[in-house]
């Protein structure tokens, strides 16, 4: 009887320890932020971020939110095996001239749960129908 649940406390040990060992998923980029540097206005630009599940286990990214309605995601909605890679694409629509820095929130069943990526860049204001640069509206005061 000793030797049976000397057994079971042993394949139990072995077990967790090997879940211990390999059982989540981990996110692993190439990059975490990207540079658009500059845009002409109303030109909508994407950039792909690629990433490697590290993990001992599937990852599951359950949603990816950008920071605005300025940017759309797109992401895998089926399982990434360990070893396996996969791409989150970003488009940033470029609507409005200036500088932007905008976050995109990836949350998953990863060792992280939740993990952020980064786009920036400056949005140069598209030229008017004279060829001169339009300018940003200013207050003048009467």
């Amino acid at each position: 009887m000793k030797a049976i649940v000397l057994s079971l406390f042993m394949v139990m040990g072995l077990f967790i320890s090997a879940q211990a060992q390999g059982g989540s998923g981990v996110l692993s980029f190439d990059f975490e932020s990207h540079d658009f540097g500059e845009i002409p206005q109303g030109t909508p630009v994407t950039v792909e971020f690629k990433f490697t599940n590290n993990g001992g286990a599937d990852i599951l990214l359950s949603n990816v939110k950008p920071s605005c309605g300025c940017t759309t995601p797109e992401w895998p909605k089926e399982p990434i095996a360990p070893g396996e890679t996969a791409i989150i694409k970003a488009t940033f629509n470029a609507a409005n001239a200036g500088p932007f820095n905008k976050a995109i929130t990836i949350n998953s069943n990863a060792t992280e749960g939740t993990k952020r990526i980064f786009i920036k860049g400056l949005v140069v204001a598209a030229p008017s129908n004279d060829g001169v640069p339009q300018k940003q509206p200013t207050m003048v005061k009467p």
